[in-house]
């Protein structure tokens, strides 16, 4: 039944997809009732986003979502990066770092993590996101710091894991990633 249900709402997410003039809108990722500004070729199509800092109540609320939301995506490597950058930084953000972040958060996982890992390049909007960059920077540095070049993709070609994805046959590893 939630099968069903998901495949409906995809379905209706799909047909509401507007094309006007050559410009494309969707709305495949609206969370908490905002619409990330990069699933959208207009910039004008967008909602402002609502931050209530007023009170410490609703700033503590807002926190602890924010932070959910990084520690808890689903893919491990960004739980664990952004997890932490967001932990370590959020409590010195002002309402433009909190947009910022929220507009990271909003991005899809596999894309993510190859912008930030440099495997691929990403597009003006996401790289002039302060968070974004501050978050690629500490995971280029710790990628420097602690592996090395030969292990890590190059820049426009897949990762290889490093077993059996490469030699298949009698000369291929018996075990593990060797």
């Amino acid at each position: 039944m939630a099968t069903l249900r998901i495949a409906l709402r995809n379905a209706h997410r799909i047909i509401n997809t507007s094309t006007v003039a050559g410009r494309t809108t969707t709305v495949f990722r609206p969370q908490y009732g905002w619409i990330s500004r990069y699933y959208s070729t207009d910039s004008s199509n967008t909602q402002p986003l609502n931050i209530d800092l007023s009170n410490e109540e609703s700033k503590r609320r807002l926190f602890n979502r924010l932070l959910y939301r990084s520690k808890q995506r689903g893919f491990l490597e960004l739980d664990l990066v952004l997890g932490k950058w967001v932990e370590e930084h959020i409590h010195s953000m002002d309402e433009n770092g909190i947009k910022a972040l929220i507009h990271v958060l909003d991005l899809e996982n596999p894309d993510l993590w190859k912008w930030l890992t440099g495997q691929e390049q990403p597009p003006k909007p996401v790289t002039v996101n302060p968070v974004f960059s501050a978050v690629q920077e500490k995971v280029l540095k710790n990628l420097d710091n602690h592996s090395s070049p030969e292990t890590r993709a190059t820049p426009g070609q897949p990762w290889v894991r490093g077993w059996d994805d490469i030699k298949k046959g009698r000369d291929s590893p018996i075990t593990g990633n060797q």
